[in-house]
């Protein structure tokens, strides 16, 4: 698909068929794509979990979501994704990376980083992810861990400490979805948000 096309045809996916598995090698060239992410310095300081057996996608909602959600609600559709692809960043690696020779930001001060780009860098890989599930014909959706289930999370998956989930990804092929009601606020005129030599100009 053209690159235009795969843009255009980007979405925000909430709904998969449950019965049509990602096929291995399309599961292996969303995360190959995802390690051609650009990092600072070369850090490369981040991790993907992939969960595609049913036992560890239901462990994952059942560790990252209250029990008592609705059975119709997001939950329900989203659950129907027959992979999900989590993002984690680790700042640790950057600042060790920054403190060697050719960087030379030695005392690991977070205080020389004007934005967290372990979590940025693991945001752009995730983006790639996304844009080759539409490449390949698939839907997918990126959302956040709610800061309360973090720790049910690493203990679900063993995850180590130093990786902090920037966001999953959802990845199937599309069922019949329901549209977000957000949709409806439209896109912001590009003159609102793109600005020319000077921001008033």
């Amino acid at each position: 698909m053209e690159f235009d096309e795969v843009l255009r045809r980007r979405r925000m996916v909430r709904t998969y068929d449950a019965d049509r598995p990602v096929p291995p090698e399309i599961v292996d060239k969303l995360v190959k794509h995802a390690l051609r992410a650009p990092s600072a310095g070369f850090s490369q300081g981040w991790g993907f979990l992939v969960l595609q057996n049913p036992e560890d996608r239901a462990l994952y909602w059942s560790s990252t979501t209250d029990s008592d959600t609705e059975a119709d609600s997001w939950l329900q559709r989203m659950s129907s994704a027959p992979l999900i692809i989590v993002a984690l960043s680790n700042k640790s690696v950057y600042l060790d990376r920054y403190a060697q020779p050719d960087k030379g930001w030695e005392d690991r001060a977070e205080s020389h980083w004007p934005v967290p780009y372990w979590d940025i860098d693991t945001g752009f890989a995730a983006l790639l992810i996304h844009l080759t599930a539409v490449n390949e014909g698939l839907g997918s959706l990126f959302f956040g861990i709610p800061p309360k289930k973090i720790a049910s999370f690493r203990a679900a998956f063993g995850v180590p400490e130093e990786f902090m989930p920037v966001g999953a990804l959802t990845v199937g092929y599309k069922a019949e979805d329901k549209r977000s009601p957000s949709l409806r606020r439209g896109h912001r005129p590009v003159d609102e948000v793109v600005h020319h030599g000077r921001w008033n100009a």
